[in-house]
């Protein structure tokens, strides 16, 4: 039987998707681009799952596109235009269903992630990472500058810093990735599953509704002005405080024992 290109594994509340066509380096293929959209449009319906991890197989987390389905789209009469353009808008759709998730998303990059690919670990809530990783936006090497990918790293780290990566076409470290950023944590290979699950865990045991609605508003807010940002995160804040499960955790905080949560 034919592996399938995306395995989720469900344990507790935390689901795992993992890209698994290691040969392509998980290249995001219009097949790969539509698996992750279908999965993220069933988990936009799953209240069972509180928090998802996103990784790869094989020796890359994501080397982007699939180059060789791109370039054949050039025999069209239209030299492939069309096709383009649709891909770029499958994956914006993709991509942008990660902030709509409400569940928090952890991107789990290893080895290699690059153009699509770290643009997937600038699209995700959180990133850990292991100290052997490498990222880049490196079209610009092969005269296709990463105009798509440019949109989430320049919302992710510094404006001349991802400027100088687009036109440079060079990798920086993981560890310079945190420094940026791009990502939460750096730890050895070893322990990236383990500290990528910790953390999984952590989020997970909060309480889901209040964290939906926070990370909803966090994306919200985050493209308003400073006075609008306040006046509707003050909303957010006072809807929060309705909730049932919110009075038993600062009931139970104030008597210093541990919440009983009826919601997930």
């Amino acid at each position: 039987m034919t592996e399938a290109i995306l395995i989720r594994e469900d344990v507790g509340a935390v689901a795992t998707l993992t890209m698994n066509t290691p040969k392509t380096l998980n290249a995001l293929s219009e097949d790969m681009i539509a698996a992750l959209q279908a999965q993220f449009d069933d988990l936009m319906e799953d209240r069972s799952t509180r928090v998802v991890i996103l990784r790869g197989t094989g020796k890359a987390f994501c080397a982007g596109h699939n180059l060789k389905e791109m370039t054949a789209a050039r025999q069209a009469e239209d030299g492939g235009k069309a096709y383009w353009l649709d891909l770029f808008a499958k994956c914006t759709k993709m991509m942008t269903s990660i902030p709509k998730l409400p569940q928090p998303v952890i991107c789990q990059p290893h080895g290699l992630a690059t153009a699509a690919g770290c643009q997937l670990v600038a699209s995700c809530d959180m990133a850990v990472t292991d100290t052997d990783t490498k990222f880049g936006v490196n079209g610009v090497n092969i005269g296709l500058f990463c105009s798509t990918p440019m949109v989430a790293l320049s919302r992710n780290i510094p404006r001349k810093q991802a400027f100088e990566m687009l036109t440079t076409g060079n990798f920086i470290s993981a560890n310079k990735a945190m420094e940026l950023g791009l990502v939460n944590r750096v730890v050895d290979a070893a322990d990236l599953e383990a500290e990528t699950a910790e953390l999984a865990a952590l989020v997970a045991s909060k309480l889901g509704a209040a964290v939906k609605v926070g990370k909803q508003a966090f994306y919200e807010q985050i493209q308003m002005n400073l006075q609008d940002a306040y006046a509707y995160t003050g909303e957010v804040m006072a809807e929060n405080m309705l909730f049932r499960d919110t009075e038993e955790g600062i009931a139970a905080f104030l008597e210093k024992r541990p919440p009983e949560w009826t919601q997930d």
